[in-house]
């Protein structure tokens, strides 16, 4: 079904421009919680650049957040509904999106998380077939395998981010159809993460006055939010076994912590006091400059172990910049670096292997990742839009 255009009531956005009838124009409609820094938002900003510079209508319907400005300044539309706390008052957008649909009558909507999923397939499956939109799901993390996580598989086509992802989709849903699972690996901009991208003068001088125990040390980093996920306890130990070698690496650990999960930020600070580490660990908190972060350290360091990640793209960016990456053999992490660095692969919770990895990158012992052309944004921009057109040209089926 192709979009054509026209006025829209005040209560759903602007007018469109009516469409050229020569060009084959679609109306997308991406859904996800929030758009607040975090991977999914990324990757739904990175889609909807991909859909305005193909002359696309790319819309985004979220509960809002800092990002809605960039969305907007790069030509996409955002639509505010509730679609992101876990309660029951969110089923009243079920009514709201529906209505939105029959009015703006999108090609295909595209949902990107549980919440927005369940809203979007009860508002969806209550249209009439011949004149309801597509609808896709994407399918960004490892979730615990339940009834609630299954509905990231009702989507006519299901986008999975990694192999790995896929597998678990398989295995922990084994009714679904392997053949509507598409494999659209995430992917970096080189020229966001250049190799041999090198930080100004200005901003290592800023660095080192606000880190000067840095300076002249050996410095690993954990970027990425403070949670648990991210296996920091590991990396801690780690460090406190090449202390006990008289081995000095220094870490960073650079993201913010998660205000709904202050224990674990607590815990964390406790365990290096407990390890001795205080002159060795800096907590940066959150930081917009990440890139220029990863590149003044030596090494990257992904500890995530359970669940695994479900793509790793922290450690992709890190070795785009040509630094040395290390992380856990599973998941995601484990898929990418086999691709991009195998030299950085360690098996799965073994902390003595990382402290001896670490030692051996200390010593220049192991080899900086030569440049790639693995894992590029163009690519997932593309295999995404190509899905889109695939799926808003294929009959439909009640």
């Amino acid at each position: 079904m192709l979009s054509n255009g026209g006025p829209l009531d005040s209560e759903f956005g602007r007018p469109w421009p009516e469409r050229n009838p020569l060009v084959q124009s679609l109306t997308i409609a991406q859904l996800v919680p929030q758009l607040h820094n975090g991977g999914v938002e990324r990757g739904t900003l990175e889609i909807n650049r991909a859909l305005v510079a193909a002359g696309h209508r790319s819309i985004v319907i979220s509960g809002g957040g800092q990002m809605v400005t960039q969305l907007e300044c790069e030509g996409g539309e955002h639509v505010e509904m509730q679609i992101w706390k876990k309660s029951p008052r969110t089923l009243r957008s079920v009514g709201q999106l529906r209505r939105w649909m029959q009015q703006v009558k999108p090609d295909a909507v595209h949902a990107r998380s549980r919440i927005p999923a369940w809203v979007t397939w009860l508002a969806w499956r209550k249209l009439p077939v011949p004149t309801r939109p597509r609808y896709l799901t994407t399918v960004h993390g490892l979730n615990r395998p339940n009834a609630y996580s299954r509905i990231m598989t009702s989507g006519e086509r299901v986008i999975a981010v990694s192999n790995t992802c896929r597998d678990v989709l398989l295995k922990n849903y084994p009714g679904v159809d392997p053949q509507k699972i598409t494999v659209v690996h995430r992917g970096v901009d080189p020229t966001e993460f250049p190799y041999g991208y090198q930080p100004s003068s200005q901003w290592l001088t800023n660095w080192y006055q606000q880190y000067p125990q840095l300076k002249g040390q050996f410095v690993a980093c954990v970027p990425g939010r403070v949670t648990r996920l991210k296996g920091h306890f590991d990396f801690l130990k780690a460090l406190r076994i090449l202390a006990d070698r008289d081995v000095k690496v220094c870490g960073v650990i650079a993201g913010g912590e998660d205000p709904r999960r202050k224990i674990y930020a607590c815990e964390l600070r406790a365990m290096v006091e407990d390890l001795q580490l205080q002159d060795r660990i800096v907590f940066t908190g959150h930081r917009s400059d990440i890139r220029d972060v990863i590149v003044a350290c030596d090494a990257v360091i992904s500890t995530t172990a359970e669940p695994p990640e479900s793509f790793g793209r922290a450690v992709l960016e890190s070795v785009r910049l040509g630094k040395i990456t290390l992380g856990y053999n599973h998941g995601g992490v484990g898929e990418v670096l086999s691709t991009v660095f195998p030299d950085g692969l360690i098996p799965l919770r073994d902390i003595a292997a990382l402290a001896d990895r670490l030692q051996a990158a200390k010593a220049g012992n192991i080899s900086l990742p030569t440049e790639n052309s693995s894992f590029l944004l163009e690519k997932m921009q593309s295999d995404t839009l190509k899905i889109y057109h695939e799926l808003c040209s294929e009959s439909r089926h009640a």
